[in-house]
């Protein structure tokens, strides 16, 4: 389960910036939202990130994803580009004479522990590196590793099996990676890996997602037909029905739609509208997340959605009897209403006029109790929204 990712000089993120997915104890609203593990701490099931156009919130995605590319490519470090992993994915901030380290953590909670995990790195080093582990019974905190540009400390639960492999850790790969990659005694680093790795990023492009149906959307066909086919009558595709073919390694997946003269007619699934297949897709991922108890981070969620798919798309993860988390960047407002979300699973990302992204949650604002959480915002009250300036177009004499 996710609880905070930091990231600081990534793209137009020049200052340290933290989601965090802690709730806030003072607000007791919408108590369904959120997850109970038994801890003092309860934490956000659904975040939504707000900004306009330019603004940056897609870097809050973009950073999540890089950091899971480094990690998954740093061991092998040459990618099909001749690139290292920290060399292909370093994007520090541009507006300054002085490129500078980027740093990525999380923080995860995995089978009674929190987990944190981070990095600092240029495109030629891994500057530094960090793993702690904390009981969430005991409150004791563990050193894992901490490692500097010069060396690598290893704590007491994993010297003795690791020590002899830390002078073999080339300076442009993480040690998580290295140690992922070895057959080991201790699970630590497998574990946190895994955990990093379970955060489903479903791809911007919608194409870019096609690639899932062909493994998953079979499955699905044949072991929950009538629970998908449930959701796109939800969503009013139209659909009745949903299938496939195989014909040597290739996959022909069809709907059926109802004529006039009540009759079935197939369509091709790729003939069905961009919203209809994004929609698929998302539904896959997000069944993934909830079953597995997994987090998503989804880019422009809204795009091609209608509002109350939107709507349909968040209450699937507020499942009590999964920890599963959806975190999403949007413009929409529609759905920015107390009614569905508390002050803390709202955030918003504004960029000032030197390029500077900056991320705040309602939570950081005094809100009235009456306020309308859209209305204020439309108003700039809680800024991230486009400074809109006049402008004319003259016909050229």
């Amino acid at each position: 389960m996710l609880v905070q990712f930091t990231l600081k000089n990534f793209l137009s993120f020049k200052n340290e910036t933290t989601i965090d997915m802690t709730a806030i104890h003072a607000y007791k609203e919408h108590e369904s939202n959120l997850i109970d593990i038994g801890t003092k701490e309860k934490f956000l099931r659904v975040a939504a990130i707000y900004g306009a156009n330019a603004s940056g919130k897609s870097n809050l995605y973009l950073a999540m994803l890089y950091f899971q590319r480094i990690i998954a490519n740093s061991f092998n470090n040459i990618d099909r580009n001749g690139k290292k992993a920290i060399d292909e994915f370093y994007f520090p901030f541009s507006f300054v004479k002085e490129k500078k380290n980027t740093e990525f953590e999380i923080v995860e909670i995995v089978d009674g522990f929190e987990y944190k995990y981070g990095f600092e790195y240029n495109d030629t080093s891994i500057v530094s590196e960090w793993m702690y582990r904390k009981s969430l019974t005991t409150n004791r905190n563990i050193i894992i590793f901490e490692r500097s540009i010069d060396e690598i400390h290893l704590g007491p639960s994993i010297r003795k099996e690791c020590e002899l492999y830390k002078e073999q850790i080339p300076q442009d790969t993480l040690a998580l990676s290295f140690f992922n990659k070895l057959i080991l005694k201790t699970d630590v680093f497998s574990t946190v890996y895994s955990a990093i790795m379970d955060t489903l990023i479903v791809p911007t492009d919608l194409y870019d997602d096609s690639s899932l149906l062909k493994p998953v959307l079979p499955k699905i066909i044949d072991e929950e037909k009538g629970k998908l086919l449930e959701f796109l009558r939800a969503i009013d595709t139209g659909i009745v029905d949903i299938g496939y073919k195989k014909k040597d390694d290739d996959v022909f997946f069809y709907t059926k739609h109802v004529g006039k003269d009540r009759e079935e007619y197939p369509l091709a699934l790729f003939n069905e509208s961009e919203g209809t297949i994004r929609s698929i897709l998302i539904y896959i991922n997000a069944k993934t997340a909830i079953l597995t108890n997994k987090s998503m981070f989804v880019d422009e969620l809204n795009v091609k959605l209608h509002p109350l798919l939107l709507k349909f798309i968040i209450d699937l993860f507020y499942d009590e009897d999964s920890t599963a988390q959806l975190i999403y960047t949007t413009h929409d407002t529609t759905l920015m209403d107390k009614k569905f979300f508390r002050r803390d699973q709202i955030w918003f990302v504004q960029k000032d006029e030197f390029g500077y992204s900056e991320l705040s949650s309602l939570s950081d604002f005094k809100v009235r109790s009456d306020a309308s959480f859209e209305k204020d915002y439309l108003a700039g009250v809680y800024g991230g929204i486009p400074l809109l300036k006049d402008f004319e177009i003259k016909e050229d004499k």
